[in-house]
């Protein structure tokens, strides 16, 4: 075995695997990727921009930038010479200028680039980020939200410190029910309102005002002279967090009206182009787990409500009107797939594109996005198993889809990937049909047997799908097969199946799981004596679950994982959810439920050589989680370890050497307990 040193971290790959780096995908890979997020197509549908992510080695950070090309693929070239930190680019309703923000002098303000000229202003001097912005359709403002901060609450009145008296920082009081977010810390006081600006530049005019949050992307309606929006503006908002209403307000006398009335989200509105009817998606929460999100029609002024996707058992997202009035475009996962498609006032349903995604490099989640042109054609990022996103390029009949840039090319083009195989099995619990993907070594020989790590998403209430994963991809390269798979509980199966954990998680989808190792193993090429688990978050939880049901795998990584759901759900940053949507009442109402779900509860089972991994930010899944585990197994003299990511958050691969820090660190445990490692010297016997 060679230990590879890349910069300060230390990189365990099988001796096999580092001779033949430069044909396959390596750690060093990672700083070279690139991905599209937010592709938008201009309105005459001739040329798109997009952020073009890449990866700054020297700084360790993603690079964002706007780049541009035409719907035929020509002209692919960079938009700006900013610093690399832009985002939210939207086209002018003429198409003549693009507004766009960017962190140029290191404050996000409101930038605007003139088509022809090539000429670029800064519109705006603003003291907090703007979120959202949004042409009016008569091209003369800008609508967008941003925070407007208050003073903090002050309980006591201190006394005034004497000049330069080097005295402790004045204690923080804290009064509100949100008041930590992961990844930000301690949050500002203060309210998210809209604000609209002149496109020819000028003083942004606050339109909302209320204590309340108006975090939503606004939407003009067509003759200019009002936004619609989505909000949380009831009595009880701090409690009732899943609820929300969609509302107009007055861009003239900012007169706010609420359109909806009903107990549930309703969110991302959307307005027809003749202004008579507002598109939106919501459901009339039933207090589950899981809940599919359906998309709504109404009339403009709230009256008339219809669901048009009643009879498609899927979550809705991101609507929009066509633009010839007659139809709505949106996507959806289905079976690990997001699509995009239209459906027409009638409720005809067509699906326009497979595989949108890509812009989640690490694991295969869903995500990605698109746009619609005048013409119905549009762009969205498209990613395949063997690409992160890409701009791609399609029709309102649906032919002709086709991506039109390369950006990976230069890295992987020559690189052998592991083949991605779909497979489909039974649970041995009730006999669902569950669906998963192998990931196979690159250079991977039907004959031989190889490990085996089965690889668990988070969330619970997500989906991975046949998508792009530089972690998985990473595995592969080492000389491991990778099983990842969407238990119950994961979306896009319908509304049934994703609400199976509702008061019941982790449970069943523990079964479902190892049926799904069992028939890979079934396949003859797995090892028995080398089986590996792994995964983050919610993958981090049931990770640490599976190592107190079983002692079939020989080692284990719970990254980021809840512990004990008593003291998660009292410490973490979203702790107010729980007692409604996961489990029956409050911690302190049914002890009991909170501690048999808990992986603690299992600790005394654990034989599994266990490694934690959380950063030390993590306001999620606080790092006493992972130290509850770590302190229970040294306790009880199992092997274990524990990883502290400084500084990062819940996203402990926010920045690329964080991703390849984990998974060098994750195949270094692996190694050191296989049986027979792949360079042939026995260890790791237990």
């Amino acid at each position: 075995m060679k230990i590879f040193i890349l910069g300060m971290l230390s990189i365990v790959i099988p001796l096999e695997a580092t001779e033949s780096l430069s044909k396959h995908f390596n750690p060093m890979d990672v700083f070279e990727l690139e991905y599209v997020s937010n592709p938008q197509i201009s309105p005459n549908g001739t040329q798109i921009i997009y952020i073009r992510n890449s990866m700054d080695i020297m700084k360790d950070r993603r690079r964002t930038e706007l780049w541009s090309l035409t719907s035929d693929g020509a002209n692919h070239r960079r938009l700006t010479s900013g610093s690399g930190q832009e985002s939210q680019p939207y086209w002018s309703p003429d198409g003549t200028r693009l507004a766009y923000v960017s962190k140029e002098n290191g404050s996000s303000q409101i930038y605007l680039f003139w088509v022809d000229s090539g000429q670029t202003t800064k519109l705006t001097q603003l003291l907090e980020a703007p979120q959202g912005i949004t042409f009016s359709p008569n091209g003369n403002y800008i609508a967008f939200s941003m925070l407007v901060r208050d003073d903090p609450p002050q309980l006591a009145k201190l006394p005034r410190k004497p000049p330069d008296a080097d005295w402790a920082k004045p204690p923080m009081f804290i009064d509100r029910v949100r008041n930590r977010a992961d990844g930000q810390g301690y949050l500002p006081h203060g309210y998210q309102h809209l604000f609209v600006l002149p496109a020819a530049g000028g003083t942004p005019r606050q339109v909302t005002s209320g204590s309340f949050h108006h975090r939503s992307a606004p939407v003009w309606t067509p003759d200019s002279k009002a936004l619609v929006f989505s909000a949380n503006r009831n009595a009880d908002w701090e409690y009732e967090v899943r609820n929300s209403e969609i509302y107009t307000v007055s861009v003239d006398d900012l007169t706010i009206v609420a359109l909806t009335n009903r107990n549930g989200p309703d969110h991302s509105p959307t307005v027809s182009p003749d202004g008579h009817h507002i598109a939106y998606v919501g459901y009339d929460d039933r207090v589950r787990t899981y809940q599919v999100s359906h998309l709504y029609l109404m009339d403009i002024d709230g009256h008339i409500k219809q669901v048009l996707t009643e009879s498609l058992d899927r979550t809705i997202s991101n609507p929009v009107w066509a633009p010839d009035g007659q139809g709505i475009f949106f996507q959806y996962d289905d079976k690990g797939n997001t699509k995009l498609a239209h459906i027409t006032l009638d409720g005809e349903l067509r699906v326009l594109a497979n595989d949108l995604g890509g812009t989640s490099y690490g694991r295969p989640y869903s995500g990605g996005s698109f746009s619609i042109a005048e013409d119905g054609s549009f762009t969205f990022t498209l990613t395949r198993p063997h690409h992160p996103a890409e701009v791609a390029f399609g029709a309102l009949d649906g032919t002709g889809i086709r991506s039109l840039t390369e950006l990976n090319e230069d890295v992987l083009g020559h690189k052998k990937l592991g083949e991605v195989e779909e497979i489909w099995f039974e649970s041995s619990f009730d006999g669902r049909e569950i669906q998963g993907w192998i990931v196979k070594p690159p250079d991977f020989e039907p004959g031989r047997k190889y490990p085996l790590i089965l690889e668990i998403h988070g969330g619970p209430i997500s989906n991975y799908g046949d998508r792009f994963s530089a972690e998985n991809q990473l595995y592969a390269t080492a000389g491991y097969v990778v099983l990842y798979a969407n238990p119950r509980g994961s979306t896009s199966y319908g509304e049934e199946f994703g609400d199976l954990l509702f008061h019941n998680y982790p449970a069943e989808d523990y079964d479902d799981l190892m049926s799904g190792v069992n028939a890979v193993i079934s396949r003859g090429y797995i090892d028995e004596d080398n089986l590996f688990v792994t995964g983050g978050s919610a993958g981090g939880i049931m990770t640490a679950w599976i190592v107190g049901k079983t002692s079939r795998f020989r080692a284990a990584v719970a990254a980021k994982p809840v512990i004990n759901w008593y003291s998660k759900v009292l410490v973490a940053d979203n702790y107010f959810n729980y007692h409604k949507y996961r489990y029956p009442g409050s911690p302190w109402e049914n002890p009991e439920i909170y501690m048999k779900f808990s992986p603690i509860s299992l600790v005394g089972n654990v034989t599994t050589p266990t490694m934690l991994l959380t950063g030390d930010a993590d306001l999620r899944t606080p790092l006493s989680e992972s130290e509850q585990f770590f302190h229970a197994l040294k306790l009880r003299r199992i092997d274990t370890a524990l990883v502290r990511i400084p500084g990062a958050s819940h996203n402990i691969v926010a920045r690329p050497s964080q991703l390849i820090a984990k998974i060098s660190y994750v195949l270094a445990w692996f190694e050191k307990y296989r049986e027979v490692p792949l360079s042939g010297t026995t260890r790791g016997q237990r």
